[in-house]
């Protein structure tokens, strides 16, 4: 595995790639890498020649400091985690050669729509610009031919979705399912901050999730699967931001506040405070993304 630390010598790598027509996959990540992660790399090789994957906690996507602080950095575990999946090019970039004009700086603003202002946006401002900002920076410099994401950060997908319009890049982005624990829990790096206590707790969210796509379309109150999903999750301890039915249309999230038609996609989504840490899920209740 090559191991990059200056864009200038990436965009060289790659420009020789490109010249020997060998497609490239990109799975860009904030490191603490768990088998979801992987998948990705998994699912890139597949499709493409050369996987390249990056490392780095971006500062302007965290409106909480202290959250920013807490992200877990994993760098020596995550080198060998990628060499086990023959990850071909690893970037590890400092936030200097990332944000060289400095995190202050005036950057550009991404229309994005009332996309960033429901769900995460709601509870997160400026989270989307911030991901805007970093996603627009590495395809910039890697120019990937696919781009691999994971479901679980289904409302992000849709996000990078619309920079890559707004880039009117050709890049094509790969949407893979989501990695689930044995009890269920979506794999993410955040689950490592659970105390052993709340660990065993958390897999309560995918329940909640099943249980309204098990309840959906039960007579009128279509509804009533999350309004019951949020009660429970309460009294177990957890913290809910949202737990909401959403309708996935031409790129957009609307809350659900009728039936749906048979060829809707329909997502239920979860965010919740757990033991100080939060967590996010979300499962199609009918209709592909």
């Amino acid at each position: 595995m090559y191991l990059f630390k200056r864009k200038t010598d990436l965009k060289k790598h790659l420009d020789l790639v490109r010249k020997n027509n060998k497609s490239i996959g990109f799975v860009p990540t904030m490191g603490a890498l768990h088998q979801g992660h992987l998948s990705l790399i998994q699912s890139a090789k597949k499709d493409t020649d050369v996987v390249v994957c990056s490392i780095f906690v971006n500062p302007t996507q965290f409106n909480d400091p202290k959250d920013f602080e807490k992200y877990p950095i994993t760098v020596d575990e995550d080198i060998k985690k990628l060499n086990t999946v023959s990850t071909d090019i690893l970037f590890l970039p400092a936030v200097d050669e990332m944000y060289p004009e400095g995190l202050t700086a005036k950057h550009q603003h991404y229309d994005f729509g009332d996309l960033e202002n429901v769900l995460e946006g709601e509870f997160r401002p400026g989270h989307f610009q911030g991901v805007g900002i970093i996603v627009h920076k590495l395809l910039d410099i890697v120019q990937p031919d696919q781009l691999f994401m994971g479901q679980k950060d289904l409302q992000q997908c849709l996000i990078i979705k619309k920079l890559l319009h707004i880039m009117q890049s050709d890049t094509r982005l790969v949407v893979c399912p989501t990695m689930r624990e044995a009890d269920g829990l979506a794999m993410s790096s955040r689950n490592t901050r659970l105390s052993p206590e709340a660990r065993k707790k958390a897999p309560a969210i995918y329940q909640a999730l099943k249980h309204i796509r098990d309840q959906f379309g039960n007579g009128l109150l279509f509804m009533e699967g999350a309004h019951e999903a949020f009660d429970s999750l309460k009294k177990q301890g957890f913290e809910p931001e949202y737990v909401d039915i959403l309708l996935v249309e031409n790129g957009n999230i609307k809350k659900l506040d009728h039936p749906p038609a048979e060829n809707d996609t329909v997502v239920a989504a979860i965010a919740a405070w757990l033991d100080g840490v939060r967590l996010i899920d979300n499962i199609i209740i009918q209709g592909n993304l």
